[in-house]
């Protein structure tokens, strides 16, 4: 198990400022717009800037892909507007901040695949989601309620290269 650097475990909790553990920042924020189901952006809760995140551990529909407009809709009615907890642990070659969002102490990543929305990440067969990603396949929830196997995001960007615009709206806050 990691150790907190120099903040109480409680002080996370309520915590609007940046807490170092040894590979991951972890701050307080509010979703205030979701892009696809692995991408958000949230505006930290000791301000500053508002910071691009992708998912970590697991891959989403493409938002022009079947149901990816439904994952992102999922996904959405889940976070936006959202007080949540992220722990960044690395950026990815876009920029944006490589998280594991927490609402209310729930894992928002394990929700995704447990509830058929998004793939388990694998790295040679394992991943934190896997166990999630087999449960939603069991009980043909999101993604796997047609049964079957529903095309991979990275098969299909390899077929049909990024979206193109227009694509449905992004969940965002109107301002």
């Amino acid at each position: 198990m990691r150790r907190l650097a120099g903040v109480a475990a409680g002080a996370l909790l309520a915590g609007a400022a940046v807490a170092s553990w040894a590979d991951e920042a972890v701050y307080a924020a509010r979703v205030t717009r979701v892009f696809d189901a692995d991408t958000v952006w949230v505006q930290p809760a000791a301000g500053g800037r508002w910071r691009k995140l992708r998912l970590d551990g697991l891959d989403a529909p493409e938002i022009c892909q079947a149901m990816g407009v439904a994952a992102r809709d999922a996904l959405a009615a889940r976070l936006l507007e959202q007080a949540v907890t992220v722990r960044e642990r690395a950026h990815d070659s876009y920029g944006r901040g490589l998280v594991v969002i927490e609402r209310e102490g729930e894992d928002v990543n394990a929700w995704l695949v447990r509830t058929g929305w998004a793939w388990a990440s694998r790295w040679r067969g394992r991943g934190a989601y896997v166990k999630h990603e087999d449960q939603a396949r069991t009980a043909r929830q999101g993604l796997w309620v047609k049964g079957g196997a529903p095309e991979a995001p990275r098969d299909f960007r390899r077929r049909h290269g990024p979206c193109e615009p227009p694509w449905p709206a992004p969940a965002s806050v109107a301002r």
